[in-house]
């Protein structure tokens, strides 16, 4: 009986363990990202147009993330192109591209608790930008054309579970 009561609560640890949600912008929270990514018409048409065709003839953009305050070394990626009209993430993920472009890509930080506050709705971009909350590289000008989509790409930390601890380097 005991041996039984042993096993139960360790498979019950392990179970737990198994099913926590990824730290917030690891590489398979990244992952979730890109799938939310696509299911937001937001994103997708909001994008579409003009957004995704600044891409200087590559066929995508590329977005890096982190947070803050778990360091730069901590960036995942997400790969941004058009497909039938549409902006689709096609990978999110570990860093690839490596060399960004930065008149058509994305580098994108802000703190756990920031993340967490865009995430929520509690302020969007032209807030977090004007007071330093997001801190961002890339072509700010363009940013600031495509307002709508970029808050709701603000709002994943919010839509996807994610654990504050910091993604493993």
């Amino acid at each position: 009986m005991k041996y039984t009561t042993i096993a139960l609560a360790a498979l019950a640890i392990f179970a737990t363990a198994a099913h926590a949600a990824p730290a917030m912008m690891s590489v398979e929270w990244t992952a979730q990202a890109c799938d939310a990514w696509n299911k937001d018409a937001t994103l997708t048409d909001g994008l579409g147009e003009k957004w995704i065709k600044n891409d200087k003839g590559r066929g995508y953009k590329i977005i890096h993330l982190y947070r803050t305050d778990c360091g730069e070394a901590t960036q995942t990626e997400l790969k941004i192109a058009a497909k039938d009209g549409k902006a689709m993430c096609v990978y999110g993920g570990a860093v690839q591209n490596h060399q960004m472009d930065y008149a058509v890509d994305y580098t994108m930080h802000a703190t756990t608790d920031r993340w967490n506050e865009m995430g929520a709705g509690e302020y969007g971009p032209m807030k977090a930008m004007m007071f330093g909350r997001l801190k961002f590289t890339g072509p700010k000008m363009e940013a600031m054309g495509v307002m709508g989509p970029f808050e709701a790409f603000l709002r994943l930390p919010g839509k996807i579970p994610g654990d504050k601890a910091c993604p493993a380097k």
